[in-house]
């Protein structure tokens, strides 16, 4: 513990500015990076909005550039075509016999997202108590409820994935891996960073985002100047 906080330490010394612009905060990344292993890179924002009103929640997908690096176990609920999307992905399970096993507690929930055709959504309300809390329940506004699975999954591959406001009106999400690069970081730092902004609710006035920090898994977080973007 004692060599991880010298490392943490002499990582937030190289930290000398209050804020940075995208290309020197993500060089930064790697300068601070206190770990052997190929880190996540993490991306923080915190906006002037409030979400405990519906209208005031962000809730979308996106897809970076150079996408996450991040590999997807993904559960497909589905009647039909069961055999071309295991083929497609081959952690799909699918039909309402997994349905059943989970709501008998049958099923180790190991999945990162869950996807379903609007048929199979009236099947899944009796295991609604189980796949929301973990954030696995479908839903059309993620485009994890389709009518056609197979480019629902390929698009989830390929990187897209959602993120959403928390109740502190954060914005919680990650956006690589630090082996990607420099110009690969940036360029999805600032994708991200369109993305949130396009989003903006239309009645929100004046300042949006308060602040956005980024980070590497375990290591300082660095702020970015927000006029520089």
């Amino acid at each position: 513990m004692a060599k991880r906080w010298k490392k943490y330490n002499k990582a937030v010394e190289l930290i000398t500015s209050e804020a940075y612009n995208v290309k020197d905060a993500v060089e930064l990344l790697e300068k601070t990076n206190t770990v052997k292993f190929d880190p996540t890179v993490e991306i923080h924002f915190n906006l002037n909005l409030d979400p405990k009103y519906a209208d005031q929640m962000i809730r979308t997908t996106t897809t970076l550039p150079h996408g996450t690096g991040k590999s997807v176990k993904i559960c497909a609920f589905t009647e039909d075509n069961a055999d071309s999307l295991k083929k497609l992905w081959a952690s799909v399970v699918w039909g309402e016999e997994l349905i059943d096993d989970i709501e008998k507690g049958k099923v180790t929930l190991d999945f990162d997202i869950c996807v379903a055709t609007p048929n199979m959504m009236r099947h899944l309300g009796k295991i609604a108590r189980v796949l929301w809390p973990k954030g696995l329940m479908p839903n059309p506004k993620a485009g994890t409820v389709s009518a056609d699975l197979e480019a629902a999954i390929k698009e989830i591959a390929a990187g897209k994935f959602e993120f959403k406001t928390d109740k502190q009106w954060n914005i919680h999400s990650i956006f690589g891996k630090l082996s990607f690069g420099v110009d690969k970081l940036e360029e999805n730092l600032n994708h991200f960073i369109k993305t949130v902004n396009e989003v903006k609710p239309s009645w929100a006035k004046g300042k949006y985002i308060n602040s956005i920090y980024v980070c590497n898994a375990m290591g300082p977080s660095v702020k970015l100047d927000l006029e520089q973007l």
